[in-house]
């Protein structure tokens, strides 16, 4: 697909609720014991109790004013935090971390075996605390994909999808069905029709686009409640999507480009633009590979990969520092310096996406790395953590439902081993993910009752 659209419609399936019943407990449950991050920037609750049953958050406090069910299942999350669910709001579920996007598509036959490699990133994301994601970028077979998450058949986060992206450049090296080349400002308002009546849920624009390819998509998408994300790092495409009125900016600040023009930055923050950075995909995890480059080896890859997957995965890391991901990892490293934390320092409305799993940056640990460098670059780990949160919620139009542990709220909830407020590098060990109620555990905390209620990833 560059200039025709293949409309894939999937209709829902009726037995997802049912299906996602079965993998909830009979009986509530009761977190009791924990440090309680509720997802706004406020003081946590010591010695927490969070209750929920069929899916929904019943109760939030402390154990000395909160009532637990005779008949609830306790979990102890003493010595641990609890927080709600990570939301990514820029990831690819057809990703794995690969070294190099052209070999990888290569590898996968033309998108032929796309199916076998977006479980594996799924998992992924689940085991890293994930339990909503915003996919920008991948073919239409995701909506298929996405109805057997929600039936349960495979883990996974809560997805929503942009599909294919709109474009004036055609990028070789991917896949035809990863874009739409449009040549009019009047294509550009077709191609956003056709891809809200082929199931996207928000607009992807990516680069060459004019000020007048933006209004149209952004106009049209506006027409059918859609909001429009764009893929920006040049400053005149930037200065172009604020004038078109695009809702939401990713890779902006990611630091591969020098500083902004104050002016400019100090705009975005006023108009209260939401930023998602993608601010560690390169610049904090070349050097954490260089660095430890035994990360690539963990054993949890070869567990979920097939055996020729895994086998191409670990080649693509041969000399990674020649990968084309990374040739000008030098200067955009220099540029980080001063670039970083240019949005962060004038108040921008941050979100925290991760480009998951572009190359060397697995799903596994792309939530952690970003959080990471997000403190690295001034965030606190309070606002970091609210911003993955409760922030990343609101951008998805999905606070009503996600982003807070609060009652009436879905029971998306992660159970961290460790202080993040003392060390935000704690959110990489994961214990605990609920995601509608339904309970997994990693292996560090597979004893206890979770064991009979939850499942194992």
């Amino acid at each position: 697909m560059r200039n025709t659209l293949i409309c894939l419609l999937v209709v829902l399936a009726s037995g997802n609720s049912l299906a996602q019943e079965s993998l909830r407990p009979d009986r509530p449950v009761a977190l009791v014991g924990g440090m309680l991050l509720d997802g706004y920037e406020a003081e946590p609750i010591h010695h927490s109790v969070v209750v929920f049953e069929n899916g929904r958050i019943t109760a939030v406090g402390s154990k000395d004013n909160t009532e637990i069910p005779d008949n609830a299942v306790i979990i102890d999350t003493g010595g641990k935090t609890v927080m709600p669910g990570l939301i990514d709001a820029h990831m690819h579920i057809d990703l794995i971390g690969h070294g190099e996007y052209e070999r990888y598509y290569e590898f996968l036959d033309n998108m032929e075996r796309i199916d076998e490699v977006m479980p594996i990133a799924a998992k992924q994301m689940m085991r890293g605390g994930v339990t909503s994601g915003l996919d920008l970028g991948a073919p239409f077979q995701i909506l298929a994909f996405r109805e057997r998450v929600r039936s349960g058949e495979i883990p996974g986060p809560r997805l929503t999808i942009s599909g294919p992206w709109i474009t004036r450049l055609d990028m070789e090296s991917v896949p035809d069905a990863y874009e739409i080349v449009i040549d009019s400002p009047r294509e550009a308002a077709q191609r956003t029709r056709e891809l809200i009546a082929a199931g996207s849920d928000v607009i992807k624009t990516w680069v060459g686009l004019s000020e007048d390819d933006y209004r149209a998509v952004v106009e049209e998408a506006h027409k059918h409640g859609k909001k429009v994300h764009a893929h920006l790092y040049d400053p005149d495409a930037i200065r172009a999507a604020i004038d078109a009125g695009v809702d939401v900016f990713q890779h902006v600040g990611s630091a591969r480009n020098p500083p902004y023009d104050d002016a400019l930055v100090s705009e975005i923050a006023h108009k209260n633009i939401p930023i998602v950075q993608t601010i560690s995909h390169r610049i904090w995890v070349y050097p954490a590979t260089v660095k430890f480059p035994e990360r690539l080896y963990d054993p949890v890859y070869k567990k979920d990969m097939p055996a020729d997957i895994y086998e191409e995965f670990i080649a693509s890391f041969e000399n990674f520092h020649r990968r084309s991901y990374f040739y000008d990892i030098g200067q955009e490293s220099r540029n980080a310096e001063k670039s970083a934390g240019q949005f962060i320092e004038a108040g921008a409305y941050m979100g925290v996406g991760t480009d998951a799993a572009s190359p060397l940056n697995m799903h596994t640990e792309a939530m952690w790395r970003e959080m990471s460098a997000l403190v690295d670059s001034g965030m606190t780990p309070i606002q970091v953590i609210s911003a993955a949160t409760k922030t990343n919620a609101e951008i998805l139009d999905q606070f009503d439902e996600l982003g807070t542990i609060e009652p009436g709220k879905l029971a998306d909830i992660i159970v961290i081993d460790g202080n993040p407020l003392a060390n935000i590098d704690a959110m990489q060990h994961v214990d605990i993910v609920v995601k509608d109620g339904g309970i997994w555990y990693a292996e560090s905390a597979a004893h206890g009752p979770v064991t009979e209620i939850g499942h194992a990833f």
